[in-house]
């Protein structure tokens, strides 16, 4: 018997239950019969009498095994009125065999009718291979069956030995019509690889005459399970992911070629009901429970690794970690305290690549850096074709289209497929902003429509995500302003978090950082969010608060919006302590922060709480933020400092205990104090040596933002 492996190449959007693998043991033969007869009489019931449920393509093949599985339920009906005392042992062995081939045979039926048009389009020899291999199965159970030894009626055992004869003659069945259809599907691919955008007649009659998609709903149903194949594929799909790439935008374009972008099956509102992933990639993967591997973490910065590179030790670390680490100054391995031989960062490429594989089978987002060196480019993510980014031109110019001269709710339907266009590959988000959506989403952010707003707002994030898109936001003139207006009364609350997280993203580049602090009102209103807004919407401001933070030139404007209040009370809030704790660590480096933070009520009791309870990088921030304002904050600041309660035996227990960096700044938060006149009251049971214990040296911590650890990764929304 062929094994239950000749379906593995099948992508299921259900997993196959046991019963389809495992032969019954525990059954006794009169059970056995009644489960046959149940699961053949169910078959037979739902695709011979039912027309309905025969699917689009694979209809031969479908009816044809729906015929045999009928001859089967007649055998099986008679051996229920003959009974099965006399029956020989063998027939209860080909019925464990049968279970076995009823089982396997619902799943291929339940696939091709749960399947897309295209995809058993694309699947067409495959699938037939598959009733072929169904066929031969039946072949060899009929040929060890008794069925001369079995008393039956004549009648059955001439259906039954008719079926044999039938399934030794039978041959592949590949439907040449069908065939014809998935060549001219390839055609039109092979015309935009080619720079020739096909006819859109051609696309009419293939679509909607031949196929059968004569509606929104359906063709969305088509792209989203070619998209499924390809985030479920194992790397053993065909075609290639890169070409089903190549299909999906194709099938996107027609969308919008072949039916009106006005024409969305129900309200609007609707596109709501499909929960989105939210929040930054690290909170998307606490919310669905998944555990970032160990080894894809890098050991400076606890996140996921984006370019991971190795340096002399053998250690890997995130590129953009361990540069600024050596940037600094640094010339030892942070993770083994060896000396670094040389500055070289050997692409970790084997590294990388599962990390990709990882991301694309739990659907997390993952952009490679942008400027990363052609050399060191080896990502198994399938990478765009010609004829996908072709695709994708032509449907960024006809949604753009729409922006620019369709009705009020063409525009949102547009700026919907705009942000969707845009959730992923840096070639799409910057096919839509060189056909132009940028100023043209930027008119929408002020649209009275909450949903026009809400898309629009949330393309401009997505497009943020690619570098270049950055400063386009940026030099249109009012786009800010807007997006800031959206942020602070935005007609929703997704609408505001999605703004705070634009503002994040484009804070990204060092230079803007300055212009969006004084752009009016925009830290007024991350700093309300922080305190008023939802988990996420919190997650979001803080962040965008923290990348601000990094510019000395925006302390001032921090403190007279009142962002340092809202840092304090999130303190106190999971979630978003830790970036809290980091941005006052570093506003607190400048006197005219460490007075603000230390004119706060709460500060010091804060940051306390952090180091008694906090996460380990909470508890990082939290003795660096200290640390920092004893030094810049005067007499007065470390004088409330150190009369903070427990603070010893906290120190204590960080030298011991909390991350390298973290014991640094213990050990040099402890000099600080021994310098104090109230050392001798708080650490004289300590002794010198053991406040030195956590680092020998006795050069001040000259870091800047990089030591300060927290999450920080764009949303994909």
């Amino acid at each position: 018997m062929a094994s239950a492996t000749i379906f593995s190449s099948l992508r299921r959007r259900r997993s196959p239950s046991l019963e389809a693998f495992l032969a019954p043991v525990d059954l006794s033969s009169e059970a056995l019969l009644d489960t046959l007869c149940a699961v053949s009489r169910e078959l037979v019931s739902l695709f011979l009498v039912n027309d309905r449920m025969v699917p689009f393509f694979q209809g031969k093949n479908s009816r044809s095994l729906i015929r045999k599985i009928q001859v089967f339920s007649v055998l099986l009906d008679s051996f229920c009125e003959v009974g099965l005392s006399r029956m020989p042992s063998r027939v209860f062995l080909c019925f464990k065999e049968l279970y076995l081939v009823l089982y396997r045979s619902k799943i291929l039926l339940d696939y091709v009718k749960g399947s897309s048009k295209l995809w058993l389009l694309l699947q067409n020899n495959s699938i037939s291979g598959h009733f072929h291999d169904l066929n031969q199965e039946i072949l060899t159970l009929l040929d060890v069956f008794p069925l001369s030894e079995i008393y039956l009626s004549q009648d059955v055992k001439e259906q039954v030995q008719l079926l044999k004869k039938q399934s030794r003659k039978s041959k592949l069945l590949i439907d040449k019509n069908d065939d014809l259809l998935r060549m001219k599907f390839y055609n039109f691919l092979n015309e935009l690889e080619n720079g020739k955008v096909p006819d859109q007649n051609e696309l009419y009659s293939f679509f909607v005459e031949k196929l059968a998609i004569r509606d929104v709903k359906s063709i969305r149903f088509e792209i989203e399970f070619l998209e499924e194949q390809i985030v479920s594929c194992e790397g053993d799909i065909e075609p290639t992911a890169s070409v089903l790439n190549g299909f999906v935008a194709l099938t996107r374009y027609c969308r919008f070629l072949l039916f009106r972008v006005e024409d969305e099956e129900g309200e609007l509102g609707k596109w709501r009901r499909k929960k989105t992933k939210k929040g930054l990639i690290s909170q998307e993967i606490a919310d669905t429970f998944i555990t970032i591997p160990k080894d894809f973490c890098c050991p400076i910065l606890l996140d996921l690794m984006r370019d991971p590179v190795i340096v002399s030790t053998g250690q890997t670390y995130d590129r953009v970690s361990i540069s600024r680490w050596i940037e600094e100054g640094h010339g030892t391995c942070p993770k083994t305290g060896q000396m670094l031989v040389h500055t070289r960062l050997v692409p970790n490429r084997a590294l990388r690549n599962l990390i990709v594989q990882w991301c694309l089978a739990n659907g997390i987002p993952y952009d490679p850096p942008e400027n990363m060196d052609s050399s060191s480019e080896s990502y198994t993510a399938p990478s765009p074709s010609k004829a996908a980014m072709a695709a994708t031109k032509a449907t960024s110019d006809l949604l753009v289209e729409q922006l620019a001269n369709g009705t009020a709710k063409a525009k949102t339907v547009a700026a919907r497929e705009i942000r969707l266009l845009a959730k992923s590959g840096r070639e799409n988000r910057a096919c839509i902003a060189e056909a132009g959506a940028i100023p043209l989403l930027k008119m929408l952010l002020s649209s009275s429509d909450a949903f026009a707003q809400e898309n629009s707002v949330t393309a401009m994030l997505n497009l943020s995500i690619y570098d270049k898109n950055k400063c386009r936001i940026m030099d249109i003139e009012g786009c800010l302003g807007s997006i800031v207006g959206v942020l602070r009364s935005g007609h929703t609350i997704e609408a505001r978090e999605n703004a705070a997280a634009t503002l994040f993203s484009l804070s990204a580049v060092h230079d803007y950082k300055k212009r969006i602090a004084e752009e009016d009102g925009a830290i007024d209103a991350l700093a309300g969010l922080l305190i008023e807004g939802t988990p996420r919407g919190k997650k979001d401001a803080v962040t965008a608060l923290f990348n601000l933070s990094t510019h000395t030139e925006n302390c001032v404007r921090m403190i007279e919006s009142g962002a340092i209040t809202a840092l304090v009370g999130a303190l106190g809030c999971e979630g978003v302590s830790e970036e809290g704790a980091g941005a006052l660590a570093l506003i607190v480096r400048q006197p005219v922060g460490a007075e603000a933070v230390g004119n706060e009520e709460m500060a010091v009791a804060g940051l306390i709480g952090m180091m008694r309870c906090g996460t380990p990088r909470g508890k990082e921030n939290a003795v660096a933020a200290l640390l920092e304002l004893c030094r810049s904050g005067g007499e007065v600041a470390t004088e409330r400092v150190l009369k903070a309660p427990a603070l010893a035996g906290l120190l204590q227990s960080l030298l011991f205990t909390g991350t390298k960096r973290a014991r640094r700044k213990a050990a040099s938060l402890a000099r600080v104090f021994q310098r104090c006149e109230y050392a001798s009251l708080h650490f004289g049971g300590m002794g010198v040596g053991y406040i030195f214990a956590g680092n020998s040296s006795s050069v001040r911590d000259t870091g800047f933002a990089g030591d300060v650890a927290v999450t920080i990764s764009v949303p994909v929304l």
